[in-house]
């Protein structure tokens, strides 16, 4: 029998990158998967590889910043699926600009994608959760939250803001068997860092990040997923409140 047979997972941001390889490892472990993202399209495409596989998998339009349609999301899922039971919030947005340069504008969609976007989302699938005594709450940070980044000052604040989200829940869900754990990917291979790289000051960064990785080169996103994903199985049934950085040691935090 699967390790997630039963397990409905709701993933944010999973048209590409770490949220793509996410839904994937939970779907080859027996969860059926909600694909969630604001790229129709890739989502579909996903759903559909995931069922031709034998899975069962929903792709739903989602932007994490507006409350309607997560809200949209959630039902359309509920509706097809039955309630959630993990959750893992993968949708997030960065750009390498010096804070000094930054509009205010910036700022704001910064906030709204990782940090209000998870916070959200997690109010939308909370009461299932709650009601059927069980659930896992998975948040991807970044290491730019635990030792600040040179170019995503804004974007370090939100994203330490789940940091602090997360620990608190981890203490008043307990009561219900919700645990809720983050993982903080370092520098990983995804079209948001090869977006990262088309500005001359990103690509700098990326490289010298690269440079710095004692291991010698980026993550893979399924590197990063299979973290998130032990959050989720029963491994880590007594894990919660913790903070997990996948790095290759860029990183080193007690």
């Amino acid at each position: 029998m699967k390790r997630l047979a039963g397990q409905v997972a709701l993933v944010t941001g999973a048209a590409s990158g770490i949220g793509r390889a996410t839904a994937e490892k939970l779907a080859a472990l027996g969860a059926a998967v909600v694909i969630a993202d604001r790229n129709e399209e890739g989502a579909e495409h996903l759903a559909q590889c995931l069922r031709e596989a034998g899975n069962v998998a929903l792709a739903v339009k989602m932007d994490v910043t507006k409350r309607e349609s997560i809200l949209a999301g959630v039902e359309r899922a509920r509706n097809a699926l039955g309630p959630m039971t993990i959750l893992v919030s993968a949708a997030g947005w960065d750009r390498i600009q010096l804070f000094v340069d930054n509009p205010p504008e910036l700022w704001e969609e910064l906030i709204a994608v990782n940090l209000l976007g998870p916070i959200y989302v997690t109010r939308a699938v909370i009461d299932d959760m709650i009601q059927a005594q069980r659930g896992r709450l998975v948040f991807v940070s970044s290491d730019a939250a635990r030792v600040g980044s040179s170019g995503e000052a804004v974007y370090a604040a939100a994203k330490g803001g789940l940091l602090s989200f997360a620990k608190t829940l981890a203490r008043e869900l307990a009561r219900y068997r919700i645990t809720a754990n983050v993982v903080c990917p370092g520098p990983t291979e995804t079209p948001l860092l090869d977006q990262v790289r088309t500005s001359e000051v990103g690509a700098k960064i990326v490289a010298a990040m690269t440079r710095a990785i004692p291991l010698g080169r980026l993550a893979k996103a399924e590197e990063v997923a299979a973290a998130i994903v032990f959050f989720t199985s029963p491994d880590a049934s007594f894990v919660t409140g913790q903070v997990l950085s996948v790095s290759g040691g860029l990183t080193m935090v007690g």
